[in-house]
């Protein structure tokens, strides 16, 4: 990786990788004039411990298969081959060792900036990355506002910047639920990704 370039982050469990997902990176791609955005799809993530997590080279390769032939995303499997849990502050300081001179782009759902101090070592997070925080055109954003200045306010070397993103409703239990009742999620996952979970039988059986 060449250094000084503009590298957007997509950590999750991506399970599984959908359409909402593929948006997000899009609009922060073009809205901060990323050089790229590397999905990283998590081994275990701390806040879904106990959720039903299809197995790590399922979710890759379906991240893989989402992700082919745009070439400014990327997929990196550093979380999934690190024992424990995935904590993005480990993710960060491991990136930023390999490559001091590049700028990140930390891109995160806006519900996530409520629940950001719950996270792994926050401070670590903020002192070594920009943070994008997905907001929806329409909405005013009043509460995500809030909680941006809160985090500046304690964390002073926090950057945190609002990712504008249409609306769209749609999450990757919604696809398992809806998978598993066997209704159609066509159009809700690339079509590379459906075909997978139809061949692999994924999200049929409860969670």
């Amino acid at each position: 990786m060449d250094c000084k370039k503009k590298i957007g982050l997509m950590g999750g469990t991506f399970n599984p990788i959908h359409i909402a997902h593929l948006i997000l990176a899009e609009n922060a791609y073009r809205e901060f004039d990323l050089d790229e955005v590397i999905f990283l799809p998590n081994h275990i993530p701390p806040h879904k411990r106990f959720a039903h997590i299809a197995p790590d080279e399922d979710r890759l390769a379906m991240v893989r298969l989402a992700t082919a032939g745009i070439p400014y995303f990327s997929v990196s499997d550093m979380e999934m081959t690190r024992e424990g849990y995935s904590y993005s502050s480990d993710t960060l300081l491991e990136l930023r060792s390999k490559n001091p001179d590049c700028e990140y782009y930390f891109i995160m759902g806006g519900d996530s900036i409520e629940q950001f101090e719950t996270w792994h070592r926050p401070d670590i997070i903020l002192a070594n990355c920009i943070v994008l925080a997905a907001a929806r055109e329409e909405d005013g954003s009043k509460k995500m506002d809030r909680h941006i200045a809160i985090l500046t306010e304690k964390y002073h070397a926090a950057d945190i910047r609002k990712l504008l993103v249409p609306r769209l409703d749609l999450s990757s239990s919604e696809i398992r639920q809806r998978v598993h009742q066997g209704k159609s999620v066509r159009f809700m996952v690339p079509q590379d990704v459906l075909d997978y979970m139809t061949e692999k039988d994924l999200y049929q059986k409860d969670e």
